[in-house]
């Protein structure tokens, strides 16, 4: 090296990084023409940590703390470069922040419906979506597997790889699970924990450590779902006979009460006795071999004289009231 340009070198004294934005997970400290000052200051924050990388090897790791850029502080620095115990000159060397706090409410979803077995419905395609929180943990492995010399490497660079391990591993936790769909609801917080151990020992294959995963919703297709909500209708009405006497007992005093005049009245009348009708046949009994209700089973209608159940309320032939 020339004295020019001996001279025209800038010696680093202070090396720190300030985080000026967040989703930033590795930064390369500006070294271009610069070397670092014999005894120069290296300053690592809480949530730092700071690697030095000679010719690509990454070498001494600081966690955070003030240091003296020393033989002291630099053991395998110092070896690699082969420098006297004296460390009198200044040296070259990449520098390394990553940022270890939490990059939290990171989001993850599935695009498309995965399909798990259900053990009550058989195969179901499943939608779901949550937040994950994660860290460097271990800036060696995430600097050798996936930052690399990049000057900045951001939360976004890595979020499409996050989220379809999430989901992958997701598939997996129910593909092993015995919860069917219908309590899956009820047990998020265990299925999340469950995803999370799954999903573990990815995140740390690449230097990461997987802080928390809650699974905010599951749910089916919009067509599946409207099938699932017609099989619920169907449990919770029961009995059809039962529901159809209820929904015929409930319309009949509106129909009573229609105040249309004289045609309403008939109309109204006429609703009255065909609901009275369709009671009457939800509650008609068994009928006795030969076609006929059996003995002591029917009444006369006060009204009109019509054969009718002995427990009818009213009159199927002129729907008039009974005693």
């Amino acid at each position: 090296m020339s004295l020019r340009s001996f001279i025209g070198k800038q010696f680093i004294a202070v090396i720190q990084w300030n985080e000026d934005e967040d989703g930033v997970l590795a930064y390369r400290y500006p070294m271009q023409d610069m070397e670092i000052e014999t005894g120069g200051q290296l300053t690592v924050r809480e949530s730092q940590m700071a690697a030095f990388v000679n010719e690509g090897r990454i070498a001494d790791v600081f966690g955070p703390g003030l240091y003296t850029l020393n033989t002291r502080n630099l053991p395998l620095l110092t070896d690699l470069m082969n420098w006297d115990k004296a460390f009198e000159s200044p040296f070259k060397s990449d520098v390394y922040f990553f940022s270890t706090r939490l990059q939290i409410d990171q989001r993850w979803g599935t695009a498309t419906p995965i399909t798990i077995r259900d053990k009550e419905y058989g195969a179901v395609r499943l939608r779901g979506y949550g937040i994950y929180t994660y860290r460097v943990a271990d800036p060696r492995v995430f600097y050798t597997s996936v930052s690399g010399t990049r000057d900045i490497y951001r939360v976004a660079d890595l979020e499409g790889q996050l989220r379809e391990t999430i989901i992958a591993r997701m598939t997996d936790t129910f593909a092993n699970s015995d919860v069917p769909f219908l309590d899956m609801a009820a047990h998020q917080a265990t299925l999340a924990q469950k995803i999370a151990e799954h999903a573990g020992p990815a995140f740390k294959a690449l230097g990461l450590e997987l802080n928390q995963l809650i699974v905010e919703n599951l749910s089916l297709p919009d067509e599946l779902q409207k099938v699932l909500d017609q099989r619920i209708g169907m449990n919770m009405v029961g009995d059809l006979g039962r529901f159809a006497q209820f929904e015929a007992a409930q319309a009949i005093p509106i129909a009573a009460a229609n105040e249309g005049g004289a045609a309403g009245v008939g109309v109204g009348l006429g609703a009255g006795i065909s609901m009275a009708q369709t009671m009457m046949n939800a509650m008609k009994p068994v009928a006795q071999p030969g076609g006929a209700p059996g003995a002591g089973e029917t009444k006369f209608c006060v009204e009109c004289g019509h054969a009718i159940p002995k427990t009818a309320k009213f009159c199927a032939e002129c729907g008039k009231p009974q005693q």
